[in-house]
């Protein structure tokens, strides 16, 4: 459900007894206006002599949609203009998120409503707070409704309901629960955490899996995490002696071994709704996941090409650490951050999956004289849309394909502030990136390969040679680049 969707849910019992009044009295109720930073009027759709509420969502601390509907206050956040029916946003004040739909309750100038009094104590306000208590009452139901389909936010008999999708039962006080002792491995430092649902067994295969999330702290030799029986389990069957658990079911970089100090017992209570969403989570990321394999699929379903593994078991020169999996792929830039994401989906509890990629960076440098006013947001925002337009029109060219620097400036002159301004390029710096196991930090490869070509001992001409290095680094989410010099921007060429 989108935030505007949840901002007509989520409605109180004040906010909606002042929408009733309006009505009753002819005004108009929740007028839809769509928020853009690059602009603070905006003009209501009829004549209005007085504005009675406008709410809507406004960014938390992240920048998401925040989870309550904002009543914003009138000559503060905004002002109401009568000679031209308009709402003014001030620059100080709060505004609604960019992009989301504000609402606003007006009164008419025209109106014929024969009710007027909506005093406290009238008739008109009494029956309408009746009748506001019934609705809020129903929305509030709504809501919960909504609430009652997801694992994060579904609780009791719901939650049950939702996780049995999976095949996940609650589990009842017949599961033996304990504490699992997690000890570091000698050669390891720093934190190491260990995932809920994480899988510790007997010898004997009886399995019990961790109930939290625990970390185990730099200088910390071991740590104690809450152990469930796993279902094959059930009952006595879960009740091992001490020192009984004696195995990962898959490895965990830093973790040497796993026992238990005391004896497992039976349980006394149900397990939690907490506990259950941690289980079902779990069972979910599980699902064929353990496998390279099932890297693979996922790769495969993203529309993109393994082009090397390296794990404990690859050839010569492809090998990694216990507990680690490095991937390089093969697929269009866009799509990286949803490849990286699928595979930290799929990859299986405690391995550390890494994804690399080979890309040519393109980073042009435009000149444009705006003609329009902005605000600073809004300036902040045109920057997000020109780099969007770029990266849009790059999206469109085939590997080896010319980018022409024409068609560039028809993608960016899209956006109508942009024409008008007359965008020019400078110069365009261009930086190749690909994996390499063998080099160390890259951008420290790439400054000690700039300082050894530049012959002169002029420092200036030092100076420059870093300078370009570190103005074309490339994205973190590579292991080596090479930084061309500045090329003209008439054409380019996609790798």
């Amino acid at each position: 459900m989108n935030v505007d969707t949840l901002t007509l849910i989520r409605r109180t019992y004040p906010d909606l007894v002042d929408d009733l009044l309006t009505a009753v009295v002819g005004g108009v109720v929740n007028e839809p206006i769509t928020f853009d930073l690059k602009q603070l009027r905006y003009a209501l759709s009829q004549p209005a002599k007085g504005v009675r509420s406008v709410k809507g969502s406004i960014p938390d601390a992240e920048g998401n949609p925040s989870p309550e509907v904002h009543l914003f206050q009138a000559n503060i956040d905004y002002v109401f203009s009568d000679s031209d029916s308009a709402i003014e946003w001030q620059p100080k004040g709060t505004k609604p998120l960019d992009e989301s739909t504000f609402y606003v309750d007006y009164f008419r100038p025209d109106t014929r409503s024969l009710l007027t009094d909506i005093n406290i104590g009238s008739v008109t306000r009494t029956l309408t707070e009746a009748i506001g208590r019934e609705t809020a009452t129903l929305y509030q139901q709504v809501y919960q409704a909504y609430l009652a389909g997801f694992v994060d936010t579904a609780s009791g008999q719901s939650l049950d309901y939702v996780v049995s999708i999976l095949g996940v039962v609650r589990r009842s006080a017949e599961y033996a629960t304990g504490l699992a002792s997690f000890l570091r491995d000698p050669k390891s430092s720093g934190n190491v955490t260990i995932p809920d649902g994480t899988l510790v067994s007997t010898a004997k295969r009886v399995v019990f899996e961790t109930t939290e999330l625990r970390t185990l702290q730099q200088g910390q030799q071991r740590i104690d995490v809450p152990i469930r029986a796993s279902v094959k389990a059930k009952g006595a069957a879960g009740v091992v002696p001490p020192g009984a658990i004696v195995q990962l079911e898959a490895p965990i970089e830093g973790i040497a071994s796993v026992t238990n100090v005391d004896a497992t017992a039976l349980g006394t209570v149900a397990e939690t709704d907490d506990a259950l969403r941690i289980r079902a989570k779990a069972t979910l990321q599980g699902l064929g996941q353990a496998t390279l394999a099932a890297l693979k699929r996922a790769l495969l379903e993203e529309k993109s090409e393994l082009l090397e593994v390296h794990d404990l078991n690859g050839p010569p020169g492809q090998t990694s650490n216990a507990g680690e999996v490095t991937l390089l792929v093969s697929a269009p830039p866009a799509r990286y951050a949803a490849i990286n994401a699928r595979v930290q989906e799929t990859r299986a509890a405690g391995v550390l999956a890494k994804v690399f990629a080979r890309y040519v960076f393109a980073k042009p440098r435009i000149a444009l004289t705006l003609t329009a006013s902005l605000t600073t947001p809004g300036k902040l925002k045109l920057v997000y849309q020109l780099i969007g337009a770029l990266k849009a029109y790059f999206e469109t060219l085939q590997a080896g394909e010319a980018a022409e620097a024409s068609k560039m400036l028809d993608a960016m002159n899209a956006i109508p502030e942009v024409k008008a301004a007359k965008p020019r390029f400078l110069d365009v710096l261009t930086t190749k990136s690909d994996f390499d196991s063998r080099a160390s930090d890259p951008l420290i490869v790439a400054l000690t390969a700039a300082a050894q070509a530049s012959s002169s001992t002029d420092a200036a001409a030092l100076t420059a040679a870093l300078r370009n290095v570190l103005e074309g680094a490339a994205t973190p989410a590579t292991r080596s680049s090479r930084s061309p010099p500045r090329v003209a921007a008439r054409t380019m060429r996609r790798s």
